[in-house]
């Protein structure tokens, strides 16, 4: 009896154990095909996103839809972008946060945002804006046309491509023309100072010499191995482009934006004062910082911190020996001939280099990963550079093409170099190229992620890394540490002028006075900065906002770790997650350091 229930009970524990086995491996195929349908999901909502917006995918070197171009004010595009986002949305529901890695359930968070944040921008009339001097889409059309950036002239099919995408651009310039028709009989049109900006944009692509006109450029450098009957073909079909379609188009806007746009554009210069404007601009806040901060909050924040750089510019002051307030040394920094060294645009590149080679034995202290996609500094294009800042273009996702730096010397002579170590650290090492590089490189993050901008985050880490100069070998010079001082005061000053622009009342003058008392850029440059605020309510706030917040959590870290604290794998931390809204970023540190401290 004994003897039979000992089998009995061997049989029983063989068939538990098995059971349990059993159970344990439908358990790891079914997490395993969760997080297969889950990465499905994530992929799926990526391409359909190329498809959907064709330039990005360009941009990004995916050349699948290089001759597309949707245009994004037909009401069928907008509700094509509403589905996608409602159904990924939708979607995201099925999947619960238990059943995903830490990796996953950063990327649920990420998708959740991104499509609550889109689809809520859908409740303001920005279609009745299509048109600016720095932001809109025909600039980047613009740079594509020229060649070198990142629509490519390699093949016969790339010519093809181009022609057929400016089809599409053409149908766009007609219903930007419709929209703004539309939006001055509804109360939304440009202030008056940002139409007369965008005129001479418009009008330097209304000349007729085709050897002298932006698109053309491409049939001037066909490639060494193309027939001369394919040369002719493409010539014929590009002049009769630029002939009948894109100058007719060009003069189109020009003349009703320089008449009748232009005598009804706005006196006031905030967003505030168009219909639904203080509802307007709390979104933009809450898009561009990734958070939830109102204005009034954001304005005295920026009163705080130009008070503290105000008293760290003192000490420069005093450091060179310079005589009087420091307003006359704003306007002695502004003015110094020694500062202003060039005479031709060349000398400006070769000395962003000459930065770049200083600083390059110091970042290994800093940083143990580092990008492999080329990097280069070349001057803005002549027909946007009179308007534009410095830049940072990525290069593509396979690295075949570099990230490049832009920067706009529109008057050599005129060029103050001051503040150059802090603009190179910030636009190019280890500011964005580093941060979108080894983003794009990543072989942990799904691919939708690779292609994402969070201004908060993006512009923050640039920011911030304007602050590694010293540690970098850089701010040798007081006056280059002053420059990073000035960089840092204004984008403390954007908090201040951007929410008094836009939630205040301030106009136009009142903010570019503001800013003439309180930093050393020139009064050109503060005005070209000025109306770029009017023309992107809350842009210019992401940059400081997410400063202080890597700072914070910078410090955090080093004061709860101690000694176990390795600034290089922080900033490992703070890249691998590619761009994330500032409390995602928060709580993966914050997780981070509580793991190390244990």
């Amino acid at each position: 009896m004994i003897k039979k229930m000992l089998v009995v009970i061997c049989l029983f524990t063989v068939f538990v154990s098995c059971k349990n086995e059993t159970t344990t491996k439908n358990e790891k195929i079914e997490e395993v095909d969760i997080s297969a349908k889950f990465n499905e999901m994530l992929d799926n909502y990526y391409e359909e996103g190329l498809e959907l917006n064709p330039i990005q995918a360009t941009m990004a070197g995916d050349n699948r839809f290089n001759d597309y171009f949707p245009n994004p004010l037909a009401d069928e595009t907008v509700n094509k972008f509403k589905a996608y986002y409602a159904k990924y949305k939708e979607q995201l529901n099925q999947f619960t946060d238990s059943t995903l890695t830490d990796n996953e359930k950063m990327s649920k968070a990420i998708l959740q945002w991104e499509c609550d944040i889109n689809l809520d921008g859908y409740n303001y009339k920005r279609e009745y804006f299509p048109i600016d001097q720095m932001w809109s889409i025909n600039l980047i059309i613009g740079q594509l046309a020229g060649g070198s950036s990142a629509q490519p002239f390699k093949t016969n099919v790339d010519y093809i491509n181009w022609l057929q995408r400016l089809n599409g651009y053409v149908q766009w310039m007609v219903s930007a023309k419709a929209k703004m028709k539309e939006g001055m009989q509804a109360g939304y049109v440009l202030p008056k100072s940002l139409i007369k900006k965008v005129l001479p944009q418009l009008e330097a692509l209304t000349v007729e010499d085709l050897d002298q006109h932006l698109f053309f450029t491409p049939v001037k450098n066909f490639p060494t191995d193309f027939s001369e009957e394919d040369k002719t073909r493409i010539t014929e079909a590009y002049t009769e482009m630029i002939t009948k379609e894109i100058i007719p188009a060009y003069k189109g806007l020009h003349e009703f934006m320089s008449t009748a746009y232009m005598e009804a554009g706005r006196t006031s210069s905030g967003i505030s004062e168009v219909p639904g404007g203080k509802e307007w601009y709390q979104y933009q806040i809450k898009l561009y910082t990734t958070t939830t901060m109102t204005a009034e909050q954001i304005h005295e924040l920026g009163l705080s911190e130009v008070a503290r750089i105000s008293s760290e510019m003192e000490k420069v002051k005093e450091q060179v020996g310079f005589k009087g307030d420091l307003k006359s040394f704003f306007n002695h920094v502004r003015n110094k001939k020694e500062l202003k060294p060039f005479t031709d645009p060349q000398q400006v590149i070769d000395n962003f280099n000459a930065i770049h080679d200083r600083m390059k034995p110091q970042i290994e202290k800093l940083f143990d990963v580092k990008p492999k996609t080329p990097f280069e500094v070349r001057r803005t294009e002549a027909f946007r550079e009179k308007s534009a800042s410095a830049e940072y273009s990525q290069g593509s996702l396979d690295g075949t093409r570099p990230g490049i730096f832009y920067t706009p010397i529109p008057d050599v002579k005129q060029y103050n170099m001051y503040s150059d170590e802090s603009l190179f650290l910030h636009e190019a090492i280890p500011g964005h190229h580093y941060q979108i590089s080894l983003t794009q490189e990543s072989n942990d993050l799904p691919k939708f992620r690779k292609t994402l901008w969070y201004s908060g985050y993006g512009e923050g880490w640039a920011l911030y890394s304007e602050s590694l100069g010293k540690e970098l070998g850089l701010y040798t010079d007081p006056y280059q540490y002053f420059g990073m001082l000035g960089a840092e005061m204004h984008r403390a000053i954007r908090l201040v002028v951007d929410t008094g622009l836009h939630s205040k009342g301030w106009t136009r003058e009142q903010a570019i006075q503001y800013s003439l008392d309180n930093e050393a850029e020139s009064e050109s440059s503060i005005i070209s900065e000025i109306e770029r605020y009017m023309a992107n309510p809350g842009q210019a706030l992401s940059y400081k906002i997410g400063q202080l917040k890597i700072r914070e959590l910078r410090e955090n870290a080093k004061k709860e770790l101690g000694d176990a604290f390795d600034i290089r794998k922080f900033h490992n931390q703070v890249l691998e997650t590619g761009c994330v809204p500032l409390a995602l970023l928060e709580n993966k540190i914050n997780s981070w350091v509580a793991k190390n401290k244990k």
